[in-house]
Protein backbone atom coordinates (compact mmCIF):
# COMPACT_ATOMS: atom_id res chain seq x y z
CA UNK A 1 0.00 0.00 0.00
CA UNK A 2 1.36 3.40 -0.91
CA UNK A 3 1.71 6.41 1.36
CA UNK A 4 -0.76 8.22 -0.92
CA UNK A 5 -3.36 5.49 -0.43
CA UNK A 6 -2.90 5.54 3.33
CA UNK A 7 -3.12 9.34 3.44
CA UNK A 8 -6.33 9.29 1.38
CA UNK A 9 -7.82 6.64 3.65
CA UNK A 10 -7.08 8.54 6.87
CA UNK A 11 -8.21 11.87 5.39
CA UNK A 12 -11.51 10.25 4.41
CA UNK A 13 -11.97 8.86 7.91
CA UNK A 14 -11.45 12.30 9.43
CA UNK A 15 -13.95 13.76 6.96
CA UNK A 16 -16.67 11.34 8.07
CA UNK A 17 -15.88 10.57 11.71
CA UNK A 18 -15.64 12.67 14.84
CA UNK A 19 -15.14 11.85 18.48
CA UNK A 20 -17.02 12.51 21.70
CA UNK A 21 -14.65 15.25 22.82
CA UNK A 22 -14.95 17.18 19.55
CA UNK A 23 -18.74 16.89 19.49
CA UNK A 24 -18.90 18.13 23.09
CA UNK A 25 -16.63 21.07 22.25
CA UNK A 26 -18.75 21.96 19.20
CA UNK A 27 -21.96 21.83 21.24
CA UNK A 28 -20.41 23.97 24.00
CA UNK A 29 -19.25 26.48 21.39
CA UNK A 30 -22.72 26.61 19.82
CA UNK A 31 -21.50 25.67 16.35
CA UNK A 32 -24.25 26.78 13.98
CA UNK A 33 -26.03 24.17 11.90
CA UNK A 34 -24.89 21.18 13.98
CA UNK A 35 -27.55 18.54 14.61
CA UNK A 36 -26.66 15.58 16.82
CA UNK A 37 -28.85 12.55 16.15
CA UNK A 38 -29.37 9.67 18.57
CA UNK A 39 -29.97 6.62 16.37
CA UNK A 40 -30.96 4.28 19.23
CA UNK A 41 -34.41 2.98 20.07
CA UNK A 42 -36.90 4.51 22.50
CA UNK A 43 -35.81 2.55 25.60
CA UNK A 44 -32.19 3.58 25.14
CA UNK A 45 -33.18 7.21 24.53
CA UNK A 46 -35.16 7.24 27.76
CA UNK A 47 -32.13 6.01 29.77
CA UNK A 48 -30.10 9.03 28.66
CA UNK A 49 -28.88 10.97 25.65
CA UNK A 50 -26.51 13.69 24.55
CA UNK A 51 -28.03 17.02 25.63
CA UNK A 52 -29.82 18.65 22.72
CA UNK A 53 -29.76 15.53 20.55
CA UNK A 54 -32.61 14.71 18.21
CA UNK A 55 -34.09 11.22 18.60
CA UNK A 56 -34.30 9.55 15.20
CA UNK A 57 -33.66 5.80 15.24
CA UNK A 58 -31.59 4.54 12.32
CA UNK A 59 -34.55 2.61 10.90
CA UNK A 60 -36.58 5.83 10.63
CA UNK A 61 -33.97 8.23 9.20
CA UNK A 62 -35.01 7.89 5.55
CA UNK A 63 -38.66 8.64 6.34
CA UNK A 64 -38.19 11.14 9.16
CA UNK A 65 -35.13 13.22 8.40
CA UNK A 66 -36.55 15.44 5.66
CA UNK A 67 -39.26 16.77 8.01
CA UNK A 68 -37.00 17.08 11.06
CA UNK A 69 -33.51 18.09 9.90
CA UNK A 70 -32.54 21.12 7.84
CA UNK A 71 -30.79 19.92 4.66
CA UNK A 72 -28.09 22.54 5.26
CA UNK A 73 -27.24 21.04 8.68
CA UNK A 74 -24.15 19.06 9.52
CA UNK A 75 -25.45 15.89 11.14
CA UNK A 76 -23.53 13.84 13.71
CA UNK A 77 -24.98 10.40 14.43
CA UNK A 78 -24.38 8.22 17.45
CA UNK A 79 -25.62 4.94 18.87
CA UNK A 80 -24.69 2.90 21.99
CA UNK A 81 -20.96 2.51 21.52
CA UNK A 82 -18.11 1.11 19.46
CA UNK A 83 -19.65 -2.37 19.26
CA UNK A 84 -22.85 -1.04 17.66
CA UNK A 85 -23.23 -0.03 14.04
CA UNK A 86 -26.51 1.86 14.40
CA UNK A 87 -24.75 5.21 14.03
CA UNK A 88 -23.12 3.96 10.84
CA UNK A 89 -26.47 2.84 9.43
CA UNK A 90 -28.04 6.18 10.36
CA UNK A 91 -25.12 8.10 8.82
CA UNK A 92 -25.50 6.08 5.62
CA UNK A 93 -29.19 7.00 5.40
CA UNK A 94 -28.43 10.69 5.98
CA UNK A 95 -25.71 10.54 3.30
CA UNK A 96 -28.14 8.91 0.85
CA UNK A 97 -30.49 11.85 1.49
CA UNK A 98 -27.69 14.30 0.64
CA UNK A 99 -26.81 15.51 4.16
CA UNK A 100 -23.30 16.34 5.36
CA UNK A 101 -22.86 13.71 8.03
CA UNK A 102 -20.31 12.33 10.47
CA UNK A 103 -20.41 9.43 12.86
CA UNK A 104 -19.47 10.03 16.51
CA UNK A 105 -16.91 7.39 17.47
CA UNK A 106 -17.49 5.81 20.85
CA UNK A 107 -21.20 6.61 20.87
CA UNK A 108 -23.18 7.25 24.01
CA UNK A 109 -21.01 4.80 25.96
CA UNK A 110 -17.92 6.98 25.61
CA UNK A 111 -19.91 10.17 26.16
CA UNK A 112 -20.76 8.79 29.59
CA UNK A 113 -17.34 7.21 30.23
CA UNK A 114 -15.65 10.56 29.61
CA UNK A 115 -17.82 12.05 32.35
CA UNK A 116 -19.86 14.33 30.11
CA UNK A 117 -23.31 15.33 31.31
CA UNK A 118 -26.17 13.53 29.67
CA UNK A 119 -29.87 14.33 29.58
CA UNK A 120 -32.77 12.33 30.98
CA UNK A 121 -36.42 13.21 31.35
CA UNK A 122 -35.58 14.18 34.96
CA UNK A 123 -32.72 16.53 34.02
CA UNK A 124 -28.96 16.37 33.52
CA UNK A 125 -26.80 13.63 35.01
CA UNK A 126 -23.05 14.10 35.52
CA UNK A 127 -21.39 10.67 35.60
CA UNK A 128 -17.98 9.95 37.06
CA UNK A 129 -15.08 9.88 34.62
CA UNK A 130 -13.84 6.41 33.73
CA UNK A 131 -10.08 6.62 34.34
CA UNK A 132 -9.38 4.25 31.45
CA UNK A 133 -10.92 6.60 28.89
CA UNK A 134 -10.21 10.01 30.36
CA UNK A 135 -7.50 9.82 33.04
CA UNK A 136 -7.56 12.72 35.46
CA UNK A 137 -3.77 13.00 35.51
CA UNK A 138 -3.17 12.93 31.74
CA UNK A 139 -4.56 14.37 28.54
CA UNK A 140 -4.80 12.73 25.18
CA UNK A 141 -2.76 15.51 23.61
CA UNK A 142 -4.11 14.85 20.17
Amino acid sequence: MSDVTAAAYFAARLAFETDVSDVHADLEAGVAGLVVVDARGAAAWERGRVPGALHLPASRVAAGAPALVDPAATVVTYCWGPACNGATRAALEFARLGYRVKEMLGGFEYWVREGLAYATDDGLVRPQVDGLTAPADATCGC
